[in-house]
């Protein structure tokens, strides 16, 4: 059922010219991985999910110790 759906989803229900069967000439492109417009440092976009992450979570950690030097925050006493 599911080895022929690109060909059922191509066709059409409705009868066809002869016109609309030539189909003009298009260059043929190699298979294979489509290159990204940015590759950072030739990462996959899931390597790329996490450094962000990781760089995030860092900077909220320095964020928060740089403001207990500084005393704008501090610790509740217990």
């Amino acid at each position: 059922m599911l080895d022929n759906l690109r060909d059922q989803a191509a066709s059409t229900p409705f009868p066809q010219d002869e016109d609309d069967l030539l189909l003009p000439e298009q260059p043929t492109e190699t298979p294979g991985r489509r290159r990204a417009a940015f590759p950072l440092m030739n990462m996959l976009p899931q390597q790329r999910f996490i450094l962000t992450a990781m760089l995030l979570v860092e900077v909220c950690l320095l964020g928060i110790v740089l403001l207990f030097i500084t005393g704008k925050i501090v610790l509740p006493a217990m």
